[in-house]
């Protein structure tokens, strides 16, 4: 929509003319048979860049986290994961819908960790009474929070000890690495297996890459099937994917300085405003939510009308645009 600043999540980017165009002339086959030479060339990209052996493209995060989750377990065994993760809140219950297996809920702390105490006393005991706990979950970043390098060493130690195999959903792992001034495979090293969008802050319309070891790729390879994600000509996909890894990963940074600005600025209002990365959490009463969503509507800023109000900051938002949010959220409270 042109001309409306949406701040309602990164996922509304659209792609750029130069992804466009990548797109358009990508070289394809089929991805099924193994053919398609894009997803070969992202694939492998995403492999070295990461620091795995391998990755499998999927057409999204929700069905690479399954796919990811149903590789590590078989049916009835248990996943240990926050209270706040993805895969637990917001992917339909398809951990234990299609996969059959537990979740295993520990809460997240302020800064988005888990207690790894609470972690190591939720691993269930050998005994036919409950589920097998074979995997440790984790997200980073989580509504913007970053799990630091020290306490992610600390986390797939733990897992290793007690025998757990280990995933992340870094769905925004480069917002991570950005703001940590480090690289996605030093974020990354420990893990069994990775998730991580194109789409969001790197703007393609889709695709996420899971990656991992050989053998578990080609496990994951088989649920991604079952889950309906093999895709045939998805060339046109990857180009977009690999265009985002070459052009927009850098260029995240000017997202979390006008996440900053936003933040700044509604603390300028009066507003209780938290910041993370390229997010913003609005505290507000849930009986304003409403009003202020319709009112920031009529001023041509798209919000999520909740409370609090995640604002999300995006390649599609200039520092103009987050200047005129403000002038809108200003409209309202004063």
């Amino acid at each position: 929509m042109d001309g409306v600043v949406d701040l309602r999540s990164d996922t509304v980017t659209r792609p750029s003319a130069g992804m466009r165009k990548a797109m358009a002339q990508a070289e394809v086959g089929d991805d099924v048979f193994g053919d398609d030479p894009t997803v070969n060339r992202l694939q492998e990209h995403a492999a070295s860049l990461f620091g795995f052996e391998a990755a499998l493209l999927f057409p999204t995060g929700t069905q690479s986290n399954l796919a990811a989750l149903m590789s590590h377990c078989q049916r009835g065994d248990e996943v240990i994961l926050g209270s706040e993760a993805h895969s637990y809140r917001y992917e339909g219950g398809g951990l234990a819908v299609l996969g059959s297996i537990q979740p295993q809920v520990v809460p997240n702390r302020a800064d988005g960790t888990l207690e790894l105490a609470a972690v190591e006393a939720a691993i269930k005991p050998d005994d036919p009474h409950f589920p097998r706990t074979r995997l440790l979950a984790l997200e980073n970043t989580i509504t913007g929070r970053v799990l630091p390098r020290k306490y992610l060493e600390e986390a797939t130690a733990l897992a290793r000890r007690r025998n757990l195999a280990t995933h992340l959903d870094g769905a925004r792992i480069f917002n991570a690495a950005i703001h940590e001034k480090t690289n996605v495979k030093a974020l990354c090293a420990g893990f069994d297996s990775v998730s991580s969008c194109l789409s969001k802050g790197l703007g393609t319309p889709a695709g996420t890459v899971l990656l991992g070891k050989k053998e578990f790729i080609q496990t994951a390879k088989r649920a991604r099937k079952i889950l309906g994600g093999g895709m045939r000509q998805a060339g046109v996909i990857a180009a977009a994917g690999l265009y985002a890894l070459e052009n927009n990963v850098e260029r995240l940074r000017e997202d979390h300085e006008n996440a900053a600005r936003l933040a700044k600025g509604l603390r300028e209002l009066g507003q209780e405003a938290q910041l993370n990365t390229n997010m913003v959490l609005l505290k507000i009463p849930a009986e304003k939510a409403a009003s202020l969503g319709e009112h920031m509507k009529k001023n041509g800023v798209l919000v999520l009308a909740r409370a609090p109000m995640r604002l999300v900051t995006h390649l599609d938002v200039d520092a103009a645009g987050i200047e005129r949010a403000l002038q809108a959220f200003g409209s309202f409270f004063r």
